[in-house]
C-alpha cells in the first residue's frame, strides 16, 4: 500500500443541518434570558465552527449585547439543553451522501476516517447517533479534546495525528469559513459544502460543492495526490 489517505468530517453543518437547530436553540435561550425578540439564524454566522461560545458572542453582538463570561457560560449551557431537547424530540436526518462517502472510506484498506468537530462531546455525540453515524469506527475529536477551537487548527492537526496520517495526506470537509481556515493552516486539503453559506464565503477551499453526493473518493485520492 503506498499511501494512506485521512478524509475528516465536520459535524454541525456537514452530517446534518443542526446549524437550524443550534440558531433555534439559541433564539429562545437570548428570548428567555436577556428578552431579545427578531433574533435570527444568519446573526450567528462569524461564529460558524468556532466553538458554542464564540456563536453565542457572535449572535450577542448583531443585537448590541455585550456578554461577560459567567452570562456567556449561562447562555451556552442553556443552549445546549435547549438543542438536546429538541434533537430528543424531532427526527435529524443526514445530509444526502454524506453516510455514503463515510461508509465507502471505511471499507477502504488506504484509507483512514475521522469525526473533528468544536462542539462538545454530549453535544456532538447526540448529533452522531441521530444520523446514525458509525462514529466507533472512526477517530473521533470533539471540543472537548482541544484548548484552541477553529480557525485555529489544533482540531485536525489532533485528527491526522491519531489517525497516524500526515496532515498533507489528509482531506478535511467543512462547510464554514473558519473550518475552512483551521484545515488550510494545518495543512490539509479541503472540500467544503454550501449546507450553511454560500460559496463565495468558501472560496479558499480547494474544492467547493453543493451536495456530498458529488463528492467519492477518487476525488479525495486526486486532491491529496495534487501535493
Amino acid at each position: 500500500m503506498d499511501r494512506l489517505y485521512g478524509l475528516i468530517f465536520d459535524v454541525d453543518g456537514v452530517v446534518a443541518d443542526t446549524e437550524a437547530v443550534n440558531s433555534r436553540a439559541s433564539i429562545k435561550v437570548f428570548e428567555d434570558l436577556f428578552g431579545i425578540k427578531g433574533v435570527k439564524r444568519e446573526d450567528f454566522e462569524a461564529g460558524l465552527g468556532r466553538g458554542a461560545e464564540e456563536y453565542v458572542r457572535a449572535g450577542a453582538k448583531v443585537h448590541g449585547l455585550e456578554l461577560t463570561d459567567q452570562q456567556v457560560a449561562q447562555v451556552t449551557k442553556m443552549r445546549q439543553e435547549t438543542f438536546l431537547k429538541i434533537l430528543q424530540a424531532e427526527p435529524l436526518p443526514p445530509f444526502p451522501g454524506v453516510l455514503e462517502l463515510m461508509e465507502s472510506a471505511l471499507e477502504r484498506e488506504d484509507f483512514r476516517v475521522a469525526i473533528a468537530t468544536s462542539g462538545t462531546l454530549e453535544k456532538s455525540r447526540a448529533v452522531l447517533e441521530a444520523t446514525g453515524v458509525p462514529y466507533r469506527r472512526m477517530v473521533y475529536i470533539n471540543g472537548n479534546d482541544v484548548k484552541n477551537k477553529k480557525p485555529d487548527p489544533e482540531l485536525f492537526l489532533l485528527a491526522a495525528e491519531r489517525m497516524g496520517i500526515e496532515p498533507a495526506n489528509c482531506v478535511v470537509i467543512e462547510d464554514a469559513p473558519n473550518g475552512v481556515q483551521a484545515a488550510k493552516a494545518a495543512g490539509a486539503k479541503c472540500i467544503a459544502v454550501t449546507n450553511s453559506t454560500i460559496a463565495a464565503n468558501l472560496s479558499k477551499a480547494d474544492l467547493v460543492c453543493d451536495s456530498l453526493e458529488q463528492i467519492d473518493l477518487g476525488m479525495i485520492q486526486e486532491l491529496v495526490d495534487s501535493n
